[in-house]
């Protein structure tokens, strides 16, 4: 199969209509390596199978006019490697509706310049459209290998309660803008220490991270339970 490489930046539509890249890329269309994103995308997929089932990653009719929503990702190589080039296996885009994933519906990002708001990547399938937040937090600490970005408005709802680090509401997903406001919230929020951070401007948006995929799902489902309780809670004063 022939390799190509697609340039160019997708419509952006309406600011918030889900699922949309907002950042200006170069594809190679091009089958990834087994060998070098096989066992990234076996962890991830097996994240997925907990996640989707909890309607945390998903497509269904009825929510966000229909279109996929949550995604994940992973480290590739060993290293620290440089911010901006810290290569990662992240889910396509639009992958939401299907259950049994396969390589070729994940993509490798091999570079992201968050000032340029660019990204390069590698795979059968677009990048999702949260690959520049997710390099952001790649950027923020080497060691973070794991990225789960879901949608939960049980934990949405209860983040302030849950004393959660919040981005901005007016900040838009998938922009420099988030990128940006991560580091923000790494600088002068608990971010480091919760791991889990809720996106005021992306309903329902909130992401986890962590050193491996368990350190990852750990802190969203710790979070996920808290949110439970913050519920029943405000249920028996009612």
């Amino acid at each position: 199969m022939c390799a190509s490489t697609a340039r160019g930046m997708a419509m952006e539509g309406e600011m918030e209509q889900e699922g949309v890249i907002k950042f200006s890329f170069e594809h190679r269309q091009a089958a990834l390596l087994p060998d070098r994103c096989s066992g990234a995308a076996s962890m991830l997929t097996a994240w997925r199978s907990i996640l989707v089932p909890l309607g945390l990653i998903g497509q269904v009719e009825g929510r966000y006019g229909g279109v996929g929503f949550g995604n994940v990702s992973a480290r590739l190589g060993q290293g620290a490697g440089e911010p901006g080039a810290r290569p990662f296996l992240i889910t396509g885009t639009q992958t939401g509706r299907i259950q049994d994933m396969a390589l070729e519906h994940f993509c490798e990002v091999s570079r992201y310049d968050i000032a340029q708001n660019r990204v390069v990547s590698r795979g059968l399938i677009h990048p999702s459209s949260e690959s520049m937040t997710h390099g952001s937090i790649y950027d923020l600490d080497p060691e973070i290998r794991v990225v789960l970005h879901v949608h939960s408005p049980r934990i949405w709802h209860a983040a302030q309660a849950l004393g959660l680090p919040i981005t901005a509401p007016q900040v838009p997903y998938g922009t420099q803008a988030m990128a940006l406001e991560v580091r923000r919230l790494h600088r002068q929020t608990d971010l480091a220490q919760r791991r889990v951070f809720s996106m005021a401007g992306h309903e329902d948006g909130v992401v986890s991270f962590g050193r491996t995929g368990q350190e990852a799902g750990q802190a969203l489902m710790g979070v996920l339970a808290a949110a439970y309780e913050v519920s029943l809670k405000g249920q028996d004063r009612r």
